[in-house]
């Protein structure tokens, strides 16, 4: 077992969990979206694309491609969300909480464009 190969996989899937669970629930609710939890999800797909960083396959290159999408996609949804409250000092509405919750479900789809690459690529790997 390699474990640089696990340690990969984790912060992936990792990524892919911690996205969703900030994306699941009420679009407009501010209840069901925690901040940390984006906060949390940036990070460890900041993670990932660095780990990806080296890998001078296709497949690797689709892989960075596709968590970059993610990243961008998170970080904007952090700026909207700190710049809306810290920035503008308004209270989080449900409009604006919106947009973070749809920037972070793009982030999510490049995510599980990652996941399936992975597997497919773990399934089509022979030693």
């Amino acid at each position: 077992m390699n474990f640089e190969k696990v340690l990969f996989a984790f912060f992936i899937l990792l990524a892919l969990t911690l996205n969703f669970g900030f994306f699941v629930g009420d679009i407009s609710n501010p209840n069901h979206h925690n901040v940390f939890e984006l906060f949390a999800a940036l990070v460890v797909s900041l993670i990932a694309t660095l780990m990806k960083f080296g890998d001078k396959s296709y497949v690797g290159t689709v892989l960075l491609a596709s968590s970059l999408v993610a990243d961008l996609q998170l970080i904007a949804a952090c700026l909207v969300w700190g710049i809306s409250v810290y920035g503008m000092s308004v209270a989080l509405n449900e409009y604006t909480l919106a947009s973070i919750v749809s920037l972070s479900g793009g982030a999510l789809l490049a995510n599980i464009v990652s996941v399936v690459i992975l597997t497919a690529e773990t399934t089509l790997h022979r030693h």
